[in-house]
């Protein structure tokens, strides 16, 4: 039976790219629970605060599997009244507010504000606890936002004690609910040999995905050489790089060349639209998130679950969640270690596909079902401490 109350999530839904995915699939998942009022952006930010370019032109995504989401597209980064309006007249019992990065924050702050002064409760779901670029300023104004909150949400436990030793926040007010597969991106009848085709690629060739945007502390440098060992054993090998860059390509370029590996990596520097996302997960071999830092857990981790992808990953952060043996996590910005584990598997049958079972017990802890029945919890708590222990909505 659906619940009664209101929920007012605040956060990015398509075509903004920011946290869409997450949120698309969070409230399809929500709205089987309770009614959805979705809080989204006409405009989210200036382009020259987004290092990938425009953040707000992906209209590829699938459409809502439900007409249970109200959809709001009122706020703009330039207009505080929006932000204001929105916060005052927002129908949730409660707010669910996404936060993961710091130019949000005055708007984050103002619906987050009014919703108090509503004596409505506030739950955040921090994506990132911690800047993935070291930044005290992203610290400091989440301490900020946080002093709004009455619950808290994070995707790991090194997050929630991340968030007790950073931001003196209590463990009884911390929960852990991990960061859902996005199943979305998944097409059925999708043929490997005909996009390993139209992408020129051989049916026999082994394929490494590196996928997402390429930012300074995801491990390209240490991926590349590590890919170098790789490919002296298994020459015909090839390391599949996909994403916007958000760094400067010209190192690894030069890398690249250095180590006379042109003929071996394969690049798509862009952002990569939600409609192309499957052909370069159903073509890959094997999976590898070789980030030096992070203390979350990865989008485009949970799109290689989704997928029931083979992974090698970083021991930082959620990483390790991603895996269920623990021989195909490697310390960071170790090549030597990151090239043995490829080497291991890549050629071996029988291993890719004990790791590929793996990942599909690990997407069945990470279905949104579970994930809506643990928030659902969540959000009864808060609104029956806030207003009384049988509170319907």
């Amino acid at each position: 039976m659906k619940n009664q109350y209101t929920i007012s999530i605040l956060g990015t839904l398509p075509p903004i790219r920011g946290l869409s995915s997450y949120c698309f699939e969070l409230s399809n998942a929500m709205a089987k629970k309770c009614s959805v009022e979705f809080i989204s952006f006409k405009k989210i930010y200036p382009s020259f605060l987004y290092p990938a370019g425009s953040p707000d032109d992906d209209h590829t995504f699938p459409p809502f599997s439900t007409s249970q989401v109200k959809v709001r597209r009122h706020l703009t980064w330039y207009n505080p009244l929006s932000w204001i309006m929105e916060g005052l007249t927002s129908r949730g019992h409660l707010l669910h507010a996404q936060w993961w990065s710091a130019p949000l924050f005055p708007i984050f702050f103002i619906v987050c504000l009014c919703f108090k002064l509503k004596n409505k409760p506030v739950i955040l779901t921090v994506h990132n606890v911690l800047a993935h670029e070291n930044s005290l300023l992203y610290t400091a104004i989440s301490g900020l936002l946080f002093k709004l909150g009455d619950h808290f949400i994070v995707h790991s436990a090194i997050n929630k004690r991340q968030m007790t030793r950073n931001y003196a926040i209590p463990s009884e007010q911390i929960s852990v609910v991990p960061h859902g597969s996005l199943d979305f991106h998944i097409h059925t009848g999708a043929n490997r040999k005909s996009l390993r085709k139209e992408m020129g690629l051989s049916p026999e060739t082994k394929i490494i995905l590196l996928f997402g945007a390429i930012r300074p502390y995801k491990g390209v440098s240490t991926a590349i050489r590590a890919f170098a060992d790789v490919v002296k054993k298994d020459p015909d090998a090839k390391l599949l790089i996909a994403g916007a860059l958000w760094e400067d390509w010209k190192p690894h370029e030069e890398l690249i060349k250095e180590l006379g590996l042109e003929k071996f990596i394969i690049l798509h520097l862009e952002y990569i639209p939600s409609e192309d996302v499957y052909k370069f997960f159903e073509v890959s071999d094997l999976c590898l998130f070789a980030y030096h830092h992070f203390s979350s857990q990865s989008g485009a981790g949970s799109v290689a679950v989704s997928f029931r992808k083979p992974m090698i990953v970083s021991k930082v952060g959620g990483l390790p969640d991603l895996v269920k043996n623990p021989r195909w996590v490697v310390p960071p910005e170790n090549p030597s270690a990151l090239a043995g584990a490829m080497i291991a598997c890549l050629n071996n049958p029988n291993l890719l596909e004990s790791m590929a079972s793996d990942a599909e017990r690990i997407a069945d802890q990470f279905s949104w079902s579970a994930i809506a029945e643990r928030t659902d919890k969540i959000y009864k708590e808060a609104l029956n401490k806030k207003f009384s222990p049988d509170f319907k909505g």
